[in-house]
């Protein structure tokens, strides 16, 4: 069992290295001051005038000065928290000792409590904190001891005592001052110390929300990386295969060229429409991942150091195939329907493979919300396209779940891949209930890129 040494010693925290930063002096404690010094001499007057400060045999300018003095150690109080208080308590010892009626003033007591409160709230050297205090309970535990020795106290608080009384003069006057000092240093004191926890207290809250804070763009940093190197490994197999059909068009040509010259034309055409494809798509990559230069340097090796396996040449999903992955997100709790709105015959077909995968993802990515966060029992994937744009549109009838919000790196994903493409997305609320992700991307022929 700890002993009370110990117990002290964890209550003023005399083991912990966090410094309480310098409260300085302010604006408000300039008010404080003005205001107690004004509400002191007020109080001053009124005992003044009604003869409780009879007995004091100083002049009037004395008085004053005794009351508006002590006022002005809550100036420094933050600044320098022990000697404030070890000076405003030599100061309350000096007026009690040769002008005891003048401590009695309600002002004064007040405004020494909030020294002595501030003195441990804002001490930065626990140790110390706790050695002056010492130091000042002692000097006050003797004056009263010597105010009792003169009989000064016993002549001021019972001039008349009642012969019937329980306790006699001595023990009744001792256990009343004792007790009034004792809630008022002790109050003083384990406040200001409560008040210096609740410091430490928000010091540790703010710390751990600046860690969390870093954290939290560090996990968006990583999200864009590994965004990006997504984006460039599947534009890397989207320009691979124009690459090779450009040199099987390029073949082809080359050997009807003399013997049918107008499939050769037709085998450049597509060669120069497979080619300044490649080279949109290479411009839309380049501009995207310039961004994180720094940063790509981590491509090729997992998160152990080791290397990456070998890359799949699998053909990447389409805006033709939501379809099979509608299909596939329906079940006995969420149906999901597939919209597709063309302007003419055959304009899916000419959307270029890299805005297709990318609309395509983005439709994955938001039923994948649906299912994880939402209460939903319809969404609906709407592909519109024209010749001027293509775009994905996913609604959902649902609301949010609670406990299964996000990291929100899914929806930061979504942006960067249609950043990519110089292309829009909104996502929000509807405002009749449900959610929706609006995803268009500008076309060539329409002017993008």
């Amino acid at each position: 069992m700890a002993s009370w040494v110990d117990r002290v010693g964890d209550f003023f925290a005399l083991d912990d290295d966090w410094v309480r930063p310098d409260g300085g002096i302010g604006r408000s404690d300039v008010v404080l001051t003005v205001v107690s010094v004004a509400v002191s001499l007020f109080v001053l007057e009124l005992m003044r005038s009604v003869g409780s400060l009879s007995q004091v045999d100083g002049p009037v300018w004395q008085q004053v000065l005794l009351t508006a003095v002590p006022c002005l150690f809550l100036l420094p109080r933050r600044r320098w928290p022990l000697t404030t208080a070890a000076l405003a308590s030599a100061g309350y010892l000096a007026i009690g000792i040769y002008v005891p009626l003048m401590t009695s003033l309600l002002s004064t007591q007040v405004v020494f409590f909030l020294v002595v409160f501030a003195g441990v709230a804002w001490a930065r050297n626990r140790r110390a904190m706790v050695v002056v205090y010492a130091v000042i309970l002692a000097a006050m535990f003797l004056w009263l001891v010597w105010s009792f020795a003169v009989g000064r106290v016993l002549r001021d608080m019972a001039p008349a005592p009642d012969p019937g009384a329980l306790f006699s003069v001595t023990v009744a006057a001792a256990l009343m001052a004792g007790t009034i000092n004792i809630l008022y240093f002790g109050g003083a004191v384990i406040g200001g110390q409560m008040a210096w926890r609740s410091a430490r207290q928000r010091a540790d809250l703010e710390q751990q929300t600046a860690t969390i804070r870093e954290q939290a763009e560090g996990l968006r940093d990583n999200a864009i990386i590994e965004e990006r190197l997504r984006i460039a490994r599947e534009l890397h197999d989207v320009v691979a295969h124009h690459v090779s059909g450009i040199g099987v068009q390029a073949a082809a040509a080359r050997r009807v060229l003399d013997t049918d010259p107008e499939a050769a034309k037709g085998a450049l055409g597509r060669i120069e429409d497979g080619s300044r494809d490649a080279v949109i798509q290479m411009r839309g990559l380049l501009g995207t991942l310039r961004k994180g230069e720094a940063s790509a340097a981590v491509e090729g090796a997992g998160v152990d150091g080791s290397v990456d396996a070998a890359p799949d040449f699998t053909p990447q999903p389409g805006l033709g195939d939501l379809p099979e992955l509608v299909t596939s997100r329906t079940t006995s709790s969420l149906t999901v329907v597939h919209d597709l709105v063309e302007e003419s015959d055959d304009d899916l077909v000419r959307v270029p493979d890299a805005v297709g995968h990318s609309l395509y993802r983005t439709a994955q990515e938001a039923l994948t919300n649906v299912t994880r966060h939402s209460s939903a029992r319809t969404a609906r994937v709407t592909v519109r396209v024209g010749a001027r744009s293509a775009e994905v549109e996913v609604t959902d009838d649902g609301r949010p779940r609670p406990g299964t919000s996000g990291t929100g790196m899914g929806q930061l994903g979504i942006r960067e891949r249609i950043s990519s493409h110089h292309g829009t997305v909104e996502m929000g609320p509807r405002p009749l209930g449900g959610y929706r992700v609006r995803a268009r991307i500008p076309l060539r022929s329409g002017g993008g890129s």
